[in-house]
């Protein structure tokens, strides 16, 4: 029995640490990097402000030949709101069942764009969640195509570049839009937008020569950020610039390990994508599969910072009187799982389901992914979907957990022989290890089987907690009652009577009622066993279910309610064991035996 609580102990205290590091250090590092975006993007506006400079206008150093121009909106932010930065271009309209926004004719970039089924809060009154906003506001964030010429090129479409809209001005999943432009070298350029019923966009273009000599150009594609999330990222998924490409494979650089080396260049590839990704919505190019490319990470500080995922394909060369095609694809929405999976598989885009952060342990968290997933289409209702989930994974150990039990009710018959052992042998270790190993050996007792019940917790622990963390379809899921979100914590707090007193508390003191819930049955499992005899080990389970109950308050509410009900069905699970295998359940006992007053030494 000791054994087995000193295994309990510290499978308990591993989740402890995790609580502890969430609400210690995650949450205070959410409020200082908010802070300090605040800062930084004020001190940003007052020295633009100071130097006097339009909105818009690129005074940057003028790119390299042959690389990549340089990104728009480097020199300024406008004070101005969204809508006013939208009304100083033309654009051309997107509206689909997705999504709604606009091209802007100026870069033929996508630089506002919406996402119509996802709002910034749960109250469905809440603004929708805006993805892409133009380059001169302070949370600019855009996707744009392009391509880098020559001498012979003659001036080719860039940032700058105003497209003309030829025929249909409304991008929708059933008309596309095509733009066009021509320079003096006798090139012209026509582009044509189209886009999915969800979130995908294609960009197909065609330079037409009409020249007397062959031109070569590359084209370039890029996804450009100014800032960043106000969500500190944490060690449970990456945000931050991402793609597959090339033998190298996965690339992942967080906002802050891109600040710091400034550039990241693995080798050329012939597919995969690239991008930007936070945690619910992530931007991605899909190159062109016709042209060998070079991809690129980087962390610009010239003017204003910005964060930038980048490609640039080897020259295409096209002969006089002839044309060329490149077609290239942009995301830019949702990471919802079965879209995403979708389009790996429907359009060839070589592991696209890796921009979802499953995790080392992909081959749990996937698994149990799906089975929430599933359950929720039956029941409609993703918290009674965890219930359920957790019915079944107790179904699936029930032969290991009823041996474990069993094992355990055994211990508790011989504890009378355990306890001659240790006083008789008190003086010498070895011999009282020798006697008891005898003992478990005559009574058939494998001492650490009570240990797998509560070991096969912790990887279904951590694959939910996950699951909740990283799949946007638990965002704004609702259960029942006040329990709107099961990706937030338990909004309710006991300190101001779960509401009825209008008092705000600070988050230390938000402990809602199924952190509550959850204590309880934490403390009625582990008062399912005799108390242990040493002190240290009494009071750590005396007081760990209350520790639980002020750490887990900060974590999901859908992780808290599957802990509360995974307990409660260990308890009736370990009862009915233990009552067929004769072993005393000791929890009114333990109960009586913690509320009776105690002697005084006088009586």
């Amino acid at each position: 029995m000791e054994n087995n609580r000193n295994f309990f102990i510290t499978i308990a205290l591993s989740v402890l640490i995790l609580a502890v590091w969430q609400y210690f250090y995650v949450l205070p590092r959410s409020e200082q990097q908010r802070e300090a975006a605040r800062v930084e993007q004020q001190r940003i506006e007052e020295q633009k402000k100071a130097a006097g400079t339009n909105p818009g206008t690129d005074t940057g150093t003028p790119a390299a030949p042959g690389a990549i121009p340089n990104a728009p909106g480097t020199d300024a932010v406008t004070p101005a709101g969204r809508e006013q930065a939208l009304a100083t271009t033309t654009r051309a309209k997107i509206d689909t069942p997705s999504l709604e926004g606009s091209i802007n004719l100026t870069g033929a970039r996508l630089d506002d764009l919406k996402l119509k089924h996802y709002t910034e809060t749960v109250d469905k009154n809440s603004p929708e969640i805006s993805l892409l906003n133009p380059a001169a506001l302070p949370n600019g964030y855009y996707a744009e195509i392009g391509f880098v010429g020559n001498d012979k090129t003659g001036a080719v479409p860039g940032p700058e570049t105003v497209w003309t809209v030829d025929g249909n001005a409304t991008l929708t999943p059933s008309t596309p839009v095509t733009l066009t432009y021509s320079n003096d070298k006798g090139l012209t350029f026509k582009r044509t937008f189209s886009v999915d019923t969800n979130y995908m966009f294609t960009v197909s273009d065609t330079v037409q020569n009409a020249g007397t000599a062959a031109v070569s150009l590359s084209n370039y594609g890029r996804v450009t950020r100014f800032d960043k999330p106000l969500v500190a990222s944490t060690y449970v998924l990456h945000e931050g610039l991402i793609g597959f490409t090339g033998t190298e494979g996965l690339q992942e650089h967080k906002y802050a390990s891109i600040e710091k080396d400034k550039q990241a260049t693995p080798g050329k590839s012939t597919d995969g994508w690239l991008g930007i990704t936070d945690k619910y919505w992530a931007v991605t190019l899909v190159p062109t599969e016709k042209q060998p490319f070079q991809p690129r990470y980087a962390y610009f500080e010239d003017g204003r910072h910005r964060y930038q995922s980048d490609f640039l394909t080897d020259p295409i060369t096209v002969a006089a009187g002839q044309s060329a095609t490149v077609e290239s694809e942009i995301f830019a929405g949702a990471k919802e799982v079965a879209k995403i999976n979708a389009y790996a598989e429907d359009r060839h885009i070589k592991r696209f389901d890796l921009l979802i952060d499953w995790g080392w342990f992909h081959f749990i968290t996937k698994p149990m992914f799906w089975l929430i997933d599933t359950l929720y289409k039956f029941f409609g209702n993703f918290g009674l979907a965890i219930l359920a989930t957790t019915v079944i994974v107790k179904a699936i150990f029930f032969p290991l957990a009823n041996k474990s039990y069993a094992s355990m009710a055994n211990m508790k018959k011989v504890q009378p022989k355990m306890l001659e052992i240790r006083e008789k042998y008190a003086d010498d270790k070895m011999k009282q290890q020798q006697a008891m190993m005898e003992l478990y050996k005559t009574e058939k007792i494998n001492p650490l089987a009570g240990c797998w019940p509560v070991a096969l917790q912790i990887p279904v622990f951590f694959s939910l907690y996950k699951v909740l963390y990283i799949t946007i379809e638990m965002r704004h899921a609702p259960f029942f009652g006040w329990i709107q979100d099961l990706a937030a914590p338990d909004p309710t707090s006991i300190f101001n009577l779960f509401g009825l007193v209008p008092l705000t508390l600070p988050h230390m003191l938000m402990i809602g009622v199924w952190p509550l819930i959850m204590g309880v049955t934490m403390f009625l499992q582990m008062r399912m066993n005799p108390t242990p005899p040493d002190p240290t080990q009494a009071a750590i389970f005396t007081w760990m279910p209350v520790i639980f109950t002020f750490m887990m308050a900060g974590f999901p509410a859908g992780l808290v309610i599957y802990w509360a009900w995974n307990n409660t069905l260990s308890i009736l699970q370990q009862g009915v064991i233990m009552k067929r295998q004769g072993a005393k359940i000791e929890l009114w006992d333990n109960l009586v035996a913690l509320f009776r007053k105690k002697p005084s030494p006088a009586e």
